[in-house]
């Protein structure tokens, strides 16, 4: 897939420099990371290799122990990922995190819910969340029989979905997300794909974990490899393949040759 007018512009966030450390473990080193906006950008690497924990910082769970972000050419800080939030910034967790007895509408807007409020009561419009709700679903071309639908009778891909929707319903510039069709069932995997793809559409960066060549040289731009915490290799998906990304992976490049189970027929 080429990438678009608008990823190659400025990037839209990056980390400069960063490294975390858990005591004595060092989890990055070192690591410098951008992504514009309208690109989606795979980010691989082996167990351990430090990525849930550069997404982390991203979304302000963690702090850098060094190292900085910046966010349209601005230096910042998060304290929180409720501060992430405020910048546009959301991770789409791989269990989904939803409430699984709550409606389709009422999780898309939890804890910001529209209505009126009084002191540090919210009266919630029910009627204006299932409207907004509807449209923000048709938006995405996220289709379900009814926003009165409880998320715990859909399928794994439609919660997913409704994991993106929530994350994307306010605006947001960046998401992220940890390994979004690992616990999906094939015939949804390309759904949610395309519905990746649908967000670059409306001019959203995403950034995407995943040990899933198929998904990344599906709906990525580009796509970037960490090594025991630090950068390994980048490039375009125009520019390399899927068994040189492998070999990112491991720890090598200039890798061709097919693993031995991708050369079963």
């Amino acid at each position: 897939m080429a990438q678009s007018a608008t990823a190659s512009a400025a990037p839209l966030l990056e980390a400069r420099g960063i490294a975390k450390y858990f005591g004595a473990i060092t989890a990055l080193h070192d690591v410098n990371f951008h992504v514009g906006a309208g690109e989606v950008l795979g980010v691989v690497g082996d167990n351990g290799a430090g990525k849930s924990t550069l997404m982390k910082i991203l979304s302000g769970l963690y702090k850098p122990s060094e190292g900085e972000l910046v966010f349209e050419g601005q230096p910042v800080s998060f304290s929180s990922p409720k501060d992430a939030r405020l910048k546009g910034i959301e991770m789409v967790y791989q269990d989904f995190a939803l409430a699984g007895n709550m409606a389709i509408y009422e999780n898309i807007y939890l804890g910001r819910e529209p209505g009126r409020k009084l002191g540090p009561i919210t009266f919630v419009d029910h009627n204006k969340a299932r409207e907004m709700a509807a449209e923000h679903l048709d938006n995405l071309h996220i289709h379900v029989k009814s926003v009165d639908q409880n998320t715990e009778d859909l399928s794994g891909g439609q919660r997913q979905a409704v994991a993106i929707a929530r994350a994307t319903a306010f605006h947001a510039r960046v998401v992220i997300m940890d390994e979004p069709t690992a616990a999906l069932a094939i015939k949804e995997v390309g759904k949610v794909l395309d519905l990746i793809r649908r967000l670059k559409d409306h001019g959203v960066a995403v950034i995407i974990i995943s040990h899933r060549m198929d998904d990344i040289f599906y709906c990525c731009d580009r796509v970037m490899a960490l090594y025991q915490g630090t950068n390994f290799a980048e490039a375009p998906l125009t520019d390399t393949s899927r068994n040189e990304v492998i070999g990112w992976i491991m720890g090598t490049k200039g890798h061709t040759e097919a693993l031995a189970h991708d050369r079963l027929q």
